[in-house]
């Protein structure tokens, strides 16, 4: 029950990430432990002893509601119970090796090879069933790519897997430390990585197909099995920058059958841990010292079918251009005569009231799930023709935005100085101002220091705050960094005229 709990725990405050995971902000001090226990008790948490021994069906049940979780504690010594104290801790510990992520759409997208949802609920259990595994970073992340449109896939992953079309049937491709190799389009907008929270925030999190369950009869329950509600703070769950240059971030490595795809998962993760150093968090670390062809040859110790690399693969696209306007408005299902509809809050967040009105919505005209997805948006799976009409005139009137020609689902922003201490300018708020005076279709991403912890890719605009209300404005050029700069100490009046200039000037050219 995320909403009642953000308004008896916290703020009130739920904001979408690019994980597609949810965080509670504003945790009133001394709440941390009954706010955690209560989303765990709503089925938001990791898997528990008594369920390691759940079935099959359960498994994918895990996955259809949230696909993916990852986490982090801040300081909850103030908690007034030392035990529950120990026992979020835990919780946090169990949750951090749950980050797999998958399409919204999974299962649903008409363009999908593979449903992957089972899947993904395999590589849960197994992630959280060897306790080896919780010496991997919480940013340690793996992507299963099912073939859909509406994909996030081009955040890249410490193991990415992607479904193909082979003579045999569908295999996965698979790398490191990147993402399939595939042509984005442009209207793919810019990635926030705000699971890097400031202050003290519990963050719920199901990463990139998360299927945030409601249902009437717990009002605002989030029922996801395998969603994790944990606490953030400010030295944890920073953002993890994967702007690489190596290489080897999009090279595909060879092709496993969808069976042997736990069984590789294992066996590269183990190939990690075994040969990593202790300041090697991420996969690119590692991929540093040794080569792909050496990761592979450990690997094969641990599994009985061959991980040699496969040199036809040098060529190897993705089939299907990856869409996330897909994710606004309405849009066909497989199953004929349904639909998914999706909406994008303000800047991803929502308060309380709006997530009452959202799973109202899901269970009034689709089948009571709302799904985050990586973009900060949501989505309703499930809503036949007939309802439509209604079902998007709802969304607008909660306040969410249905069209990417709308300039505020091209924006991101990090918490700003309303959240963050480091940041120079409130970015949230002058966003917002922002976006009242931005014309459609220009990526923007505020940032409040040059940490930029609320992007993990550089945006085609960065507004990098330099005092209180005024901003450098950076121009991506493929270099580092956030690329040139172009402007000076602007007000957010004076950045608008000079990114609708830009901005004609891009579309003349």
């Amino acid at each position: 029950m995320i909403a009642d709990a953000s308004t008896r725990h916290a703020a009130g405050v739920i904001e979408l990430t690019n994980r597609a995971n949810l965080q509670v902000r504003g945790v009133r001090t001394g709440h941390e432990a009954a706010l955690i226990a209560a989303l765990v008790e709503a089925g938001l948490g990791p898997m528990t002893k008594p369920r390691a021994g759940a079935n099959a069906a359960n498994a994918v049940d895990a996955a259809e509601i949230s696909n993916t979780a990852t986490a982090s504690v801040a300081d909850i010594s103030d908690a007034p119970n030392a035990t529950d104290a120990l026992n979020a801790v835990a919780v946090s510990a169990a949750d951090d090796v749950r980050n797999v992520m998958i399409s919204p759409a999974a299962g649903r997208d008409p363009f999908a090879l593979i449903d992957t949802a089972p899947l993904c609920a395999e590589l849960l259990t197994l992630l959280q069933s060897e306790t080896r595994f919780t010496a991997l970073s919480p940013k340690f992340a793996l992507l299963l790519d099912g073939g859909e449109r509406l994909a996030r896939v081009d955040h890249p992953h410490d193991v990415w897997l992607a479904a193909t079309s082979s003579r045999d049937g569908v295999r996965f491709v698979f790398g490191l430390a990147g993402c399939p190799c595939v042509e984005v389009e442009e209207n793919a907008n810019a990635v926030t990585d705000d699971d890097a929270g400031a202050g003290a925030d519990v963050g719920v999190k199901a990463n990139a197909a998360t299927n945030v369950r409601t249902t009437a009869a717990a009002a605002v329950v989030v029922a996801a099995h395998a969603l994790s509600a944990t606490l953030t703070g400010s030295t944890v769950m920073r953002n993890s920058r994967t702007r690489s240059t190596h290489t080897h971030d999009h090279r595909p490595l060879a092709t496993v059958l969808p069976s042997q795809v736990p069984a590789l998962v294992r066996a590269l993760l183990h190939t990690f841990l075994d040969l990593a150093p202790a300041d090697a968090l991420r996969m690119r670390d590692l991929l540093a010292t040794h080569s792909a062809d050496a990761l592979l040859q450990h690997a094969q110790r641990y599994v009985d079918f061959p991980l040699s690399r496969d040199a036809l693969l040098t060529e190897w696209r993705r089939s299907t251009t990856a869409d996330a306007a897909l994710r606004l408005g309405a849009h066909a299902q497989r199953e004929a005569g349904m639909w998914h509809v999706g909406g994008q809050p303000p800047l991803g967040r929502l308060d309380a009231a709006a997530l009452h009105g959202l799973a109202a919505l899901a269970q009034r005209h689709g089948n009571g799930t709302l799904h985050a997805t990586p973009w900060q948006s949501v989505l309703l799976p499930d809503i036949p023709t007939h309802a439509l009409p209604a079902a998007l005139a709802e969304l607008s009137a909660l306040g969410l935005a249905c069209d990417p020609a709308q300039p505020i689902t091209r924006l991101i922003a990090c918490a700003g100085s309303s959240g963050c201490a480091k940041s120079l300018a409130d970015t949230k708020a002058d966003a917002l101002r922002l976006a009242a005076r931005l014309p459609a279709n220009v990526d923007v991403h505020l940032s409040g220091c040059m940490r930029s912890c609320a992007a993990a890719h550089c945006a085609p605009y960065t507004l990098l705050a330099a005092a209180p209300g005024l901003y450098d404005l950076y121009r991506r050029n493929g270099g580092a960094g956030f690329g040139h700069c172009v402007a000076h100490q602007l007000t957010i009046a004076q950045a608008a005229d000079l990114l609708a200039h830009l901005s004609r000037s891009d579309t003349d050219a």
